[in-house]
């Protein structure tokens, strides 16, 4: 029995090793863009280093139930998720390239643009309508190609579901 389970165990690390190897990087990226915070030199992304961590400890727990599911879709929600309850503790500007946008902005262009995940799937993972990712996605591109004054960053952070 203990054999069986231990040879399970290290089917599942490697599975999780082999994903990690090719998705890292990319997860590691696209936290970052969220966090806000520079990306270079190496190691100035603390905060985004640390949220992907806590993502892929999550995903890894929760590798067995996954029963096809992407675990790189599972990350980059658990990454959105984690991102948005932190938001509210951590929202001063960092300085990275999306600096300029709110945490609402960053999280839907990152999803949209960065990840290519489509508006309807989007907006089901963050609770908005179609109408409103559209809506914020065209105004986080006006403001990054700078025909839109960033958004004054008045009290809460604008995360997803919040009214704006």
């Amino acid at each position: 029995m203990r054999e069986r389970q231990s040879g399970r165990e290290r089917r599942r690390a490697q599975e999780f090793e082999t994903f990690v190897a090719g998705a890292a990087g990319r997860l590691l990226h696209t936290a970052t863009l969220l966090t806000a915070e520079p990306m270079r030199p190496p190691g100035a992304n603390p905060r985004a280093q640390r949220m992907l961590s806590a993502a892929l400890a999550t995903t890894y727990a929760q590798w067995e139930r996954l029963r096809g599911e992407d675990p790189y879709d599972r990350t980059r929600r658990e990454l959105a998720v984690r991102f948005a309850h932190e938001v509210w503790r951590h929202h001063r500007p960092r300085g990275g390239l999306l600096d300029p946008l709110t945490p609402q902005e960053r999280l839907v262009l990152v999803l949209r643009l960065y990840e290519g995940v489509g508006e309807e799937q989007a907006a089901a993972l963050l609770g908005l309508t179609v109408e409103r990712v559209r809506a914020v996605c065209n105004r986080s591109v006006a403001t990054m190609r700078g025909t839109r004054r960033p958004t004054a960053r008045r009290g809460a952070p604008g995360l997803p579901g919040a009214a704006r």
